[in-house]
């Protein structure tokens, strides 16, 4: 039997109806936080991952599974280590994301359980499209590498920044002071999709000198002298003004002395200062100072066309950058570099779960590791054992091969002698390693 036509089209259309209800209930919401952890007067931080279907709740804590459910308010959700251990939230829904309190195992008697606050603040959605270039023009600068400061800008891998730094002196493009001494750092930049266990590839693609001047100092650093030469060296130490030629890239002393009044050399601009945020139960650290997240390491080999690779230790990498250099010679001898202001441009890659021990930077020549350490000799070490971790996860190489390798090819470099740590950097030729199975990004 035909049906009127009326009838078929009520029922084409309550089947229409029916499927798209069926649609929007089975809808799953995403949603990305980083979430602030109180415990006992101490702040962490860890990312967490919400979806919501059916009013369930799935997701992850710091890569640890949660399940829950919708309230009211907000959500409950436990997420299981992979000890097993539990841990219990219970959220309420607010203008900037979630808050609430979390019911954690104590550390130190894990059969009693204890409550702590937390707060949840959501990631902005990645904009649809290509990776896009952002413009950031600092208004203030960090004298530490900090999990704790507020971000400056969110961005996502594949994303370029355009930006500028001040120098050590807190001295920006215009010679006014704008930031306290002590290396101000800009940032930090929040990478919204690294997450602890990563590593973060930063390349820098443009860096411009923007004034006509920077300055230093007639040091030569205490590591680098002998009793004989610091006898001589008393009345060193005074500052230097150089002229910086922007048009053709040279540098020289701007009240040289008679036999330095037509020296000239080329300028090489460089990023003295590159860091993440530093792992949690760590303090903020001074912009002085160096590790694994890389810091104030005063390599220069921190130019324009190189990569610079960090392990991420706080959601979202949070990265920081400064103390720009018109130049600088291997171990910072004169204590400050070509201290000046810089225009900057990097672009971010974000190398899910991996692992590095230190810092690394690839140039179009070379593959380099960054020792940082309290002596030479210790920053030795860590320099040929981050490179042999490198030719064994990346090339397939074991220690015997490594060691050949490095026998015949490896060299040394003496990166920062000014800071209270020291740095040492082992590099090799690329064009050295091209027949092996190579894996270097």
């Amino acid at each position: 039997m035909r049906l009127p036509t009326f009838i078929s089209a009520l029922l084409v259309t309550s089947a229409l109806s029916c499927l798209n209800l069926y649609a929007q209930v089975r809808t799953t919401t995403h949603s990305s936080y980083v979430m602030k952890l109180e415990r006992w007067g101490n702040t962490t931080y860890q990312s967490l991952e919400l979806d919501e279907q059916d009013g369930k709740i799935s997701g992850s804590i710091d890569r640890d599974p949660l399940v829950g459910v919708r309230t009211a308010d907000g959500y409950i959700f436990t997420a299981t280590a992979a000890d097993k251990t539990t841990y219990t939230y219970r959220a309420k829904i607010t203008p900037e994301g979630l808050s609430g309190e979390a019911d954690f195992p104590d550390s130190n008697h894990p059969q009693v359980r204890v409550q702590h606050t937390f707060s949840a603040n959501k990631i902005p959605a990645r904009p649809n499209g290509n990776p896009r270039t952002y413009q950031y023009d600092p208004s203030s600068y960090s004298n530490t590498f900090s999990p704790d400061r507020s971000p400056v800008l969110t961005i996502w891998s594949g994303d370029t920044v355009q930006t500028k730094t001040v120098d050590s002196g807190g001295v920006d493009e215009h010679g006014m002071t704008v930031a306290l001494y002590g290396n101000p750092q800009t940032g930090p930049f929040y990478i919204a999709d690294a997450d602890v266990g990563d590593v973060l590839a930063i390349h820098i693609k443009r860096l411009r000198l923007n004034r006509d001047y920077a300055d230093s100092l007639d040091m030569i650093v205490h590591k680098a002298q002998t009793t004989r030469l610091a006898s001589r060296s008393t009345e060193l130490g005074q500052a230097v003004r150089w002229k910086l030629d922007l048009k053709n890239g040279l540098a020289s002393p701007e009240n040289a002395s008679e036999k330095l009044k037509n020296f000239k050399v080329p300028v090489k601009p460089m990023l003295g200062g590159l860091a993440l945020a530093p792992g949690n139960g760590m303090p903020a650290i001074s912009t002085g100072d160096t590790g694994n997240f890389g810091g104030n390491m005063d390599f220069n080999e921190v130019v324009e066309g190189n990569t610079v690779y960090l392990a991420v230790n706080q959601p979202g990498a949070l990265l920081y950058l400064g103390d720009a250099h018109a130049l600088q010679g291997d171990g910072e001898t004169s204590q400050y570099a070509l201290e000046t202001s810089m225009a900057v441009e990097f672009s971010v890659e974000v190398i899910k779960h991996k692992q590095i021990a230190m810092p690394r930077v690839v140039s179009p020549t070379h593959i380099m590791t960054l020792g940082q350490a309290g002596s030479l000799d210790e920053a030795l070490k860590l320099a040929t054992s981050g490179m042999t971790q490198w030719l064994a996860e990346d090339y397939g190489l074991n220690l015997s091969e490594s060691a050949q390798i490095l026998g015949t090819s490896v060299e040394y470099r003496v990166v920062n002698l000014a800071g209270r740590s020291v740095g040492l950097a082992a590099k090799l030729d690329r064009q050295l390693l091209k027949n092996l199975p190579a894996k270097v990004p």
